[in-house]
């Protein structure tokens, strides 16, 4: 018997751990009597938002999940895809906001290190990493700060860990400025034999620990910290950020991938949130199993530790295995030769309960399925914002045209969100493995596939992140729509036939009517494009509570699109690779303005609706843009999308390894701004020395095209067909107001 006093468990502490009224009754009659105090803390953290999916679940169920290519879906720890040649994709997105607007560094650092277990756990060895950040206006001090320690973290543990980070995106608003959002992505490759699941089967097998030793860091981060609005006592919150460590995970992989390769694993299981708590119930649940689990047994880093730390400690790079009995010291011998803890903790039961003992006591007995697989499920009330139809008015009769074209494209190209981000993803290590193909910079990042032997092969994945949070806020349901079909569209671009989508929705307190509203919305486009395009949703996660004093993000629906290439040799860049290539415009132009950058920058208005998104002719561009770049009649495509045209032009004149100036003439009777810096979707600027042949092909795809101009030179000129052309300008200028942008706000230009 030990000494320990556990608190007096009651309403008040349950209520402290945000647990509702309703929900500590519920866990009274489950258990029959009161909890204990730390069966208390195990219900705050899995009911709560960030583990239950409560207040989405409802939601979640509406998405498509089946395909032709989909192994598993959402459920397990990430997605998995086949790519051919007994080879699969496993990769998912997930998000780490609160703790990274907290301690930047590490709420990045540890952000990486949990979607990077959620991939090698399956299986696969994490090959690709992809970061969306999304911060207040760049000019105030404290997100110049964010965001130079989000940076250092997510550079600084992709690169120890050996993970090449090749692309993402980066946006600046001001209702990021009190909570920034930090989403990251990653991508592994595995064999399709050699799948691995979170499953605690096989009654007596042994549940063994391995990985770091466990502390107090990250304690109700899950619960608390993400389940959460911030408010002006956010910063004491920093004991539960967790602390990461590259090395360890990079030793946690290679020998977590080399016992997989025995077949002494019967089932494995990140750490991550919520810690031992999470990972031994969703393992016990998906088996139909119970655990009996001894913390003594538990490696531990401090001293006097509860059983209640022991349980939501959410101390990184640790795993939880379930082994074949007999094999236990196999497995220990891997981890130990990786200099990793490893310990037997607990056995596989056949009741279905969880039952923890500490120090010869039982402190935890609790039925696993109403903790997890069971766990409540909320239909909260939804509302359609008040003010919405304010934000959706937009006269454009009553909007000034543009007068100088050149400097509004200048302004736009010098603008955080529409110049460069190299400085971003040069502190990242793009190219260790020595598989990236394309790098960060265009519109889709490419990498080649390993195969069985560890020698590449043909095919080759392509994969964007993508997301328009201000056409969100104006409507959700048709810009979730427009973040899958953009995301589509850049992989596409590479000629890569898009695969499937995994997706971080980030919202504000699902307490409140309105942000319901809009995350059904957003979940009714993402369903309708992701059916559309035949991209299901094989993995994702749900962040809400993304509001500081009652100020809520704009809704943002994280999409990252994979597809797949054949042949990684024949792609399209996005840029223009010679002079001389006729210039085809594959889509067409409308007189869309609404939820512009440049109706935002240059007027000073964030109004109107989003541009209409065609589905239809998304599917149509996708096949032309495939067959296009496979009989290498496409050269290069560049997805025209913030900033219009002009700058889309723009980019593809400076981003490749050379400039390449061109000449436009474009057709059209709507307005000049609208033709120049409307972001009406589904357009591609391709290059071609064939622009007949393109154009016939796009004819028999059922996708308008024209020939717009031809690159060379060393200026680009925009004009109409007939007169003066609205721009005409060196490329050299453009290109160091557009790489300017972040160093020049940051004192370094």
């Amino acid at each position: 018997m030990s000494d320990y006093t556990e608190p007096v468990v009651d309403l008040a502490l349950a209520r402290e751990h945000g647990l509702t009224d309703a929900e500590y009754a519920r866990i009274v009659e489950i258990l029959g009597r009161t909890p204990s105090f730390p069966e208390l803390g195990i219900f705050s953290v899995m009911w709560s938002e960030h583990c239950s999916y409560k207040s989405s679940k409802k939601y979640l169920k509406t998405l498509p999940t089946q395909g032709a290519c989909v192994l598993h879906g959402p459920g397990e720890n990430a997605g998995v895809v086949d790519i051919g040649g007994g080879l699969a994709a496993v990769f998912k997105i997930e998000s780490h906001n609160h703790p990274s607007f907290i301690a930047p560094v590490q709420g990045a650092a540890t952000g990486v290190g949990g979607i990077l277990r959620d991939v090698f756990t399956m299986g696969a060895r994490p090959v690709a990493n992809l970061d969306s950040l999304r911060l207040g206006p760049l000019d105030q001090p404290l997100h110049q700060y964010l965001l130079a320690g989000v940076v250092e973290g997510v550079g600084s543990y992709g690169n120890a860990v050996g993970v090449a980070t090749v692309g993402g995106e980066t946006q600046f608003h001001a209702c990021y400025a009190g909570n920034i959002l930090v989403n990251a992505f990653n991508l592994g490759i595995i064999e399709t034999d050699k799948i691995f699941l979170a499953r605690a089967s096989g009654v007596g097998n042994p549940v063994m620990y391995v990985g770091s030793k466990t502390g107090r860091d990250g304690i109700h981060g899950a619960s608390l910290l993400a389940s959460a609005e911030f408010d002006a006592e956010s910063e004491a919150k920093l004991p539960t950020v967790q602390v990461g460590d590259p090395f360890t995970e990079k030793c946690l992989i290679e020998a977590c991938l080399e016992l997989m390769a025995t077949d002494a694993v019967v089932g494995i299981q990140d750490m991550g949130a919520a810690g031992l708590t999470c990972s031994s119930f969703e393992m016990a649940s998906l088996s139909g199993t119970g655990i009996a689990l001894d913390l003594d047994a538990v490696p531990q880093r401090e001293t006097g530790m509860i059983p209640y730390e022991l349980l939501l400690s959410e101390s990184q790079e640790r795993m939880l295995l379930v082994a074949q009995a007999g094999r236990e010291e196999e497995v220990a011998e891997i981890f130990r030769r990786w200099d990793l803890d490893v310990a037997v903790v607990g056995r596989v039961t056949d009741d279905g309960r969880m039952r923890i003992q500490w120090k010869g006591e039982t402190v935890v007995d609790i039925p696993v399925d109403p903790v997890a697989k069971s766990s409540p499920e909320l239909d909260r009330p939804v509302a359609r914002p008040a003010d919405l139809g304010e934000r959706q008015k937009l006269d454009l009769a009553s909007v000034a045209p543009e007068e100088d074209f050149e400097a509004a494209l200048c302004e736009l190209l010098g603008s955080p969100n529409l110049g460069s981000k190299a400085w971003i993803y040069r502190q990242y290590d793009q190219l260790v493995q020595g598989d990236t193909v394309i790098r960060p910079g265009g519109d889709a990042a490419l990498i080649r596939v390993r195969g069985r032997d560890g020698e590449p092969t043909a095919k080759g994945l392509a994969m964007s992140v993508d997301c328009n949070p201000r056409w969100c806020w104006l409507d959700p349901h048709v810009g979730a729509m427009a973040a899958v079909a953009e995301a589509a569209r850049n992989v596409a671009c590479t000629g890569a036939r898009p695969l499937a989508l995994t997706n971080c929705l980030n919202f504000g307190s699902p307490e409140r009517p309105e942000i319901m509203w809009e995350f059904a919305e957003a979940t009714r486009g993402i369903s309708e494009a992701a059916v559309a395009l035949e991209t299901p949703v094989v993995s994702g996660n749900v962040s809400f509570y993304n509001e500081t004093s009652g100020r809520a993000i704009y809704p943002t629906p994280t999409i990252a699109v994979v597809g797949l290439l054949e042949s990684w040799e024949h792609h399209a860049v996005s840029h223009f690779s010679q002079p001389g290539l006729s210039i085809v415009l594959l889509g067409e132009s409308r007189e869309e303005l609404g939820g512009s950058e440049w109706l935002a920058q240059r007027r000073g208005l964030e109004a109107g609706l989003p541009p209409v998104v065609d589905l239809a002719h998304e599917k149509r561009l996708h096949g032309l843009l495939a067959a296009g770049v496979a009989r290498g009649l496409i050269r290069s495509a560049h997805d025209v999308s913030d900033g219009g045209l002009a700058v889309a032009f723009a980019e593809c004149a400076f981003t490749g390894p050379a400039r390449v100036g061109a000449t436009v003439r474009l057709p059209g009777t709507i307005r000049p701004d609208a033709l120049l810096f409307g972001e009406s979707t589904g357009r591609v600027v391709a290059t071609t020395s064939d622009a007949k042949a393109l154009i016939e092909l796009a004819r028999e795809s059922g996708v308008p095209a024209e020939c717009i101009g031809e690159t060379g030179g060393e200026r680009l000129s925009v004009g109409p067909i007939e007169g003066e052309p609205w721009l005409d300008v060196e490329v050299v200028s453009l290109y160091e107001r557009w790489r300017d942008a972040i160093p020049r706000r940051l004192g370094e230009s």
